[in-house]
């Protein structure tokens, strides 16, 4: 699975999000699911690149650009994904960050 770190060196919301709809555009052409770093602020609450992050794909995900998508903190965390999860299981369950549910990352799955 491939992963992109859209927080790595602290950029402004819209530089975050501009990479976020780069990668999601490329990589719906070749990939299943691909891994976004979104980070996750530092209050543990869910910063601004985050917020942003998670509004952005639920926007995609409604307009079915995109097949779905599994915050990482839903892995152990009720949030409504459990079907979800249960689907795409098999393509994220050897990753590091889905043991952990780690909730600095969404994932993200195409078409």
């Amino acid at each position: 699975m491939k992963e992109f770190d859209i927080h790595h060196g602290k950029p402004t919301v819209e530089a975050a999000i501009s990479l976020l709809k780069m990668h999601l555009s490329i990589q719906k052409k070749t990939e299943k699911v691909i891994k976004i770093i979104h980070g996750y602020g530092s209050s543990g609450m869910g910063g601004k690149i985050k917020i942003a992050a998670r509004e952005y794909i639920e926007e995609e995900y409604h307009k079915n650009r995109i097949q779905d998508y599994i915050p990482g903190e839903a892995i152990y965390t009720p949030m409504g994904f459990d079907e979800t999860i249960r689907s795409y299981k098999s393509l994220i369950q050897m990753d590091l960050d889905y043991k952990k549910g780690n909730d600095g990352i969404t994932y993200v799955f195409f078409k």
